[in-house]
């Protein structure tokens, strides 16, 4: 569990964005954002564009952290 939520969590904490604001801006629940970033569930592989995007809107330096984060972590899971 958790291979994008620590990445969202940190980014969200350090950018000031609430799991309320990115939810609405996703257009899905906030107890969904809350489950991803406390690693209670994994987003969907389909989600994670769907993330990058409302962090975009939110704040653009916010959706590059967490694609970097979240391929970093993919890459050493791969190692």
């Amino acid at each position: 569990m958790g291979r994008a939520g620590k990445a969202l969590k940190c980014v969200l904490q350090e950018h000031g964005i609430s799991q309320n604001r990115l939810a609405v801006t996703m257009g899905v629940a906030r107890s969904t954002v809350n489950q991803w970033v406390n690693e209670v569930s994994d987003p969907l592989a389909d989600s994670i564009p769907d993330i990058i995007n409302a962090l975009d809107v939110l704040e653009p330096s916010a959706a590059q952290i967490f694609l970097q984060m979240y391929i970093q972590r993919n890459v050493s899971h791969i190692s």
